[in-house]
C-alpha cells in the first residue's frame, strides 16, 4: 500500500523545496475541499500532500494600487465578509459564495477552485471576466499569469511540478463598470453548474458599453473567454438587438458534452440565456443600480 506523506511548510521557499524534491506525485492543499474527496474516492493517489494554510501571507485580503490581492488559501467566507471587495467585485464574491455549504466556505479558496481545474468551477469564469491575474511562485521565482491560462484541461493546469499560486490579483474597478456571475443548476443549491457565466462591463455616461469580458463555464474542457460575445456588447446599450447578438455569440462558443446534467443542445441553449441574464445584472451594476436578489 502506498504511503501518503503530509507536510505543512511555514514559508514559501520551504513549500517550493518540498514540491521540487518530491520523488513521486505531490498535491497542494489550499482549501482541501476537492482534494480530500478525491483522495477518499481513490481518484488521486499522491505520495505527498503539501498544506499551504500555514504559510504566512497566504490567508487574507489587502487593497493594493486600487485593486485587491487575495491570498491563495483565503477561504470564501473571508471574501464574503470583506465589504470593500464585495462592493468592487460582487460577481467574483458571488461566484465563490456559490461553492458548497457554509462549512465548505470556511475552507474553500479561489486558488484551490482554480487549480482543481474543473470545467464547471464557479469562481473561474467570474475571475476571468474580472481580468484577474494569478501570482505563481516556483524554483525559478515568481511570475504573473492570467487566470484563464492556469487550467489547461479537466484536472490539469499549466503549473510546473514545483509551482503553486501565491495570490490572486483583481485589478482596480473603473468608473461606471460592473460584474456579475450566474449559473444554472438542476437543484436549488449545492450542485455543479450545467452552465456558468461571468460578465464584466464598463459603460460611458450614456450607458453605452465601452469594454466587456464574457466568460462561460461548463460548456468546454476549460472556461471559455468569448471575444465575440464581448464584441456584441461593445458600442451598444443593452437593448433587444444587443441581447440577441450576445445570445448567439455565447451559443456559438459552446463545445459541451452530454451528461446526466444536460445534453449538448440543452447546455448550448442555456448558455445564451445565462449570458443575457448575467449581462443585464452587470449593466445594472455599472449604472449604479441595486439588483434585486443580489
Amino acid at each position: 500500500m502506498q504511503r501518503l506523506n503530509y507536510a505543512a511548510p511555514k514559508t514559501v521557499n520551504e513549500a517550493v523545496s518540498l514540491l521540487a524534491g518530491a520523488s513521486g506525485p505531490a498535491k497542494l492543499m489550499s482549501g482541501g475541499t476537492d482534494l480530500l474527496v478525491q483522495l477518499r474516492s481513490g481518484r488521486l493517489k499522491p505520495e505527498l500532500i503539501v498544506d499551504l494554510k500555514h504559510v504566512p501571507g497566504l490567508i487574507g485580503i489587502r487593497e493594493e494600487a486600487g485593486g485587491f490581492v487575495i491570498g491563495a488559501s483565503t477561504p470564501g467566507a473571508t471574501l464574503e465578509a470583506h465589504a470593500g471587495l464585495k462592493a468592487a467585485w460582487p460577481g467574483v464574491v458571488e461566484a465563490m459564495d456559490l461553492i458548497g455549504s457554509e462549512q465548505i466556505q470556511g475552507r474553500a479558496s479561489l486558488a484551490g477552485n482554480l487549480c482543481n481545474a474543473s470545467p464547471a468551477a464557479d469562481s473561474v469564469p467570474a475571475m476571468i471576466a474580472a481580468g484577474a491575474v494569478a501570482v505563481v511562485v516556483g524554483a525559478k521565482g515568481r511570475r504573473e499569469v492570467p487566470v484563464e491560462a492556469i487550467p489547461t484541461a479537466p484536472g490539469r493546469t499549466s503549473l510546473a511540478k514545483d509551482e503553486f499560486i501565491l495570490e490572486i490579483r483583481l485589478p482596480p474597478r473603473p468608473a461606471h463598470s460592473g460584474d456579475a456571475y450566474l449559473r444554472f443548476i438542476p437543484r436549488t443549491e449545492m450542485d455543479i453548474a450545467v452552465v456558468g457565466c461571468g460578465v464584466n462591463v464598463t459603460l460611458d455616461a450614456a450607458g453605452v458599453c465601452t469594454a466587456a469580458r464574457v466568460v462561460l463555464g461548463a460548456v468546454a474542457p476549460t472556461a471559455v473567454l468569448v471575444p465575440a460575445a464581448a464584441a456584441a456588447l461593445i458600442g451598444h446599450k443593452l437593448d433587444a438587438a444587443t441581447l440577441a447578438k450576445l445570445d448567439a455569440a455565447a451559443q456559438a462558443a459552446c463545445k459541451p458534452i452530454t451528461d446526466k446534467r444536460g445534453t449538448i443542445e440543452y447546455r448550448t441553449k442555456v448558455a445564451g440565456v445565462m449570458a443575457r441574464r448575467t449581462a443585464a445584472i452587470a449593466f445594472e451594476r455599472a449604472q449604479g443600480r441595486a439588483v434585486k436578489g443580489h
